[in-house]
């Protein structure tokens, strides 16, 4: 399924620097640059709210409208805030209807695969050329009933025509490995630490199971002895 188009209403920004960016995002508005094709860089402020839902949808589809003038667009790069749920800035790179596009599709896992196994996904996205109007929204990989030992790689990833896969063609996408136990991973985890030379203080309990098994240990001793003792009396 291709990404449907969005369509956002922006202003031209003649106001440059973080002082200038600060009052943009406080009038919950975006600011960008729209380049592309040749023509000169624009600066333009877009709507804060619409422009942030339509980017949820990676590689989204978006109509400027800038006076009165609609222009497509792809956003290049998107600058967010690390702490604060906004978006600082947008690189808008400019598309026409019917051109290709290179870019980077989601990968989706379907399916359940065989029992005790484990699966993993390699690699998230798949980059491929498509339409501009058409990019798919993501891949679908199938993994019911796979056993361990499975693999499914790049060219074997389902495309929609009109799209070509431009990653490695033995790129690993999925992987599917035998689970492991809950013994074997706890004797891993044991190895690992001792190299490291961590060492964990000894429970309550592990130190009274320890003086049972000592304690047996010792009876068992005690009880060879007097077996040796008495033959050797007869």
């Amino acid at each position: 399924m291709a990404q449907t188009e969005n369509r956002l209403e922006a202003e031209t920004r003649t106001e440059f620097g973080k002082g200038a960016a600060r009052r943009i995002r406080r009038a919950d508005k975006i600011p960008a640059v729209l380049y592309g094709h040749g023509e000169a860089p624009v600066h333009v402020s877009l709507p804060g709210h619409a422009t942030m839902l339509a980017l949820k949808n990676v590689n989204a589809l978006l109509t400027i409208v800038l006076e009165g003038k609609e222009q497509l667009a792809l956003a290049k790069d998107v600058q967010r805030d690390p702490i604060k749920p906004f978006i600082e800035h947008v690189d808008l790179v400019i598309v026409r209807r019917g051109e290709k596009v290179t870019v980077d599709v989601p990968v989706h896992i379907e399916g359940e695969a065989a029992p005790e196994t484990v699966v993993t996904l390699e690699n998230a996205s798949l980059q491929v050329e498509a339409e501009a109007t058409n990019i798919p929204e993501l891949f679908t990989v199938h993994v019911d009933d796979l056993e361990a030992g499975s693999q499914i790689l790049a060219k074997e990833v389902e495309l929609p025509a009109g799209t070509t896969l431009l990653a490695d063609e033995e790129l690993l996408i999925v992987n599917i490995t035998q689970q492991i136990s809950e013994e074997a991973l706890e004797a891993e985890l044991a190895e690992a630490e001792a190299e490291a030379g961590i060492e964990h203080e000894e429970s309550d309990e592990e130190a009274a199971e320890r003086e049972e098994a000592e304690g047996e240990e010792s009876e068992g001793e005690g009880d060879s002895d007097g077996e040796e003792s008495d033959s050797d009396e007869g």
